[in-house]
């Protein structure tokens, strides 16, 4: 790890070396991003120009903590944001009546649990982790120094981090893979980096290593490390509601949220039963932020966190019934071939949601991003960019130019990341 990184994680862990539980971020150390900054920016309150050069536009792991704490910290100042607080359930009441939300306080009551009662609920948690040994907890390659390591997985953080390990771990680094890579996950190509069949068998060794077997056949002994890159899956187990057909739920009426959806179903990697992506169609005073998988999922949050509070406030209309609000699953699914085809559809359901939201708040149309074929152009071109970054990152390593290239405490995040790339 760089100093600066160093310094800056250091400082992480003593604001949060005390007794309360703690909730990392998956972001690691060296982190640069793939998304340029007009696509990270809320409405009225753009992102700071990195200070980079040209080659080199997209933010840091640091800037963009930054951005976000500037962002909140006007909110939290005027108690719009209750920090420390968690969330440990949330249950819906009968006949409409609101959520019964359990909270633990770790300001002032060091953790005690106490119930709220709600009008309307948002989780905002995205999706979770679905296997135990996953990426959120990489933090960096120096551990793992001279360690055979396994990486399942073939998306932006798989790739990142095969890349950050290969000058440091036993050569070759495994990446364990299914299919080619989206365009939009780019990385330069690694001779340290061996990619291999997918998984089929898994188990710990008595000298406390992996035995990996792959579906090809091949046996990978001796395995020190695996970090499982393979995404994420729904999972607000803090989440009861009420059975709105035939769910089995337990004595009290209540069952958990994700039991309306088979797990084994293809389509178990959603959150069920929403409209807009949104609005829980069985009881819209329940709402979904982040549920929608995308490539700008701030500008995408922005955009649906502005419909919403219209929606809720009666200006942007929504269907009446819970029928006709499952309509909007109803024809995904459907549609969910074509969908994973065409990357059109985040940028047309953006634009849809700014529609409505223009319709009920004209002078929102300049506030609001524009979702176009322009807009869609600047966010295709992003990869052509990142990839000719990491190009231009990879010669000034070699050159052993870095450090004239960026410099303050910044320079130590860039120097991570390039230390990634082959040289």
């Amino acid at each position: 790890m760089s100093e600066a990184s160093g310094k800056y994680m250091d400082e992480y862990e003593e604001k949060n070396s005390s007794h309360r539980p703690r909730w990392p971020s998956p972001a690691y150390p060296g982190l640069v991003g793939n998304i340029l900054p007009e696509f990270l920016s809320f409405s009225g309150c753009p992102f700071s120009e990195p200070p980079s050069t040209p080659q080199q536009p997209f933010p840091t792991l640091k800037e963009t903590y930054d951005y976000l704490r500037d962002f909140a910290e006007p909110f939290i100042e005027k108690g719009s944001i209750r920090l420390n607080t968690e969330v440990v359930r949330i249950d819906e009441l009968a006949d409409a009546k609101g959520w019964d939300v359990a909270i633990r306080d770790w300001t002032l009551d060091e953790g005690k649990t106490h119930s709220e009662i709600w009008d309307a609920v948002v989780i905002c948690t995205g999706l979770k982790k679905g296997l135990a040994q996953h990426a959120k907890w990489y933090r960096g390659p120096e551990t793992h120094a001279g360690k055979r390591a396994l990486v399942v997985g073939n998306g932006n953080s798989a790739n990142d981090i095969a890349a950050h390990l290969a000058p440091v771990a036993q050569n070759p680094i495994y990446r364990s893979i299914r299919r080619s890579a989206f365009k939009h996950f780019v990385h330069l190509p690694d001779p340290r980096i061996q990619d291999v069949a997918p998984i089929k068998r898994f188990s710990v060794q008595d000298n406390d290593k992996a035995r990996v077997e792959l579906h090809d056949g091949t046996l990978l002994q001796d395995i020190d490390v695996v970090f499982i890159c393979s995404g994420y899956i729904p999972n607000p187990t803090f989440l009861h509601v009420r059975a709105p057909n035939d769910i089995s739920s337990d004595s009290s009426g209540l069952s958990p949220f994700m039991s309306q959806i088979d797990p084994e179903s293809p389509q178990s990697r959603r959150i069920p039963s929403l409209h807009r992506h949104i609005l829980y169609a069985h009881n819209p005073t329940l709402a979904f932020m982040g549920s929608v998988m995308c490539f700008t999922p701030f500008t995408i949050a922005d955009v649906s966190s502005t419909w919403l509070g219209l929606a809720w406030s009666n200006e942007v209309a929504y269907p009446a019934s819970a029928k006709d609000r499952l309509q909007f699953e109803k024809d995904l699914i459907e549609d969910i071939e074509r969908r994973r085809a065409d990357e059109a559809q985040e940028t047309d359901y953006a634009a849809g949601l700014k529609r409505d939201i223009v319709a009920a708040r004209p002078e929102m149309k300049d506030v609001l991003p524009d979702w176009n074929a322009t807009t869609k152009a600047v966010r295709e071109s992003m990869y052509t960019v990142k990839y000719r970054s990491l190009l231009w990152l990879k010669k000034q390593r070699e050159q052993g130019a870095l450090d004239e290239a960026v410099d303050g405490e910044d320079a130590g995040y860039r120097t991570q990341n390039v230390a990634a790339v082959p040289v």
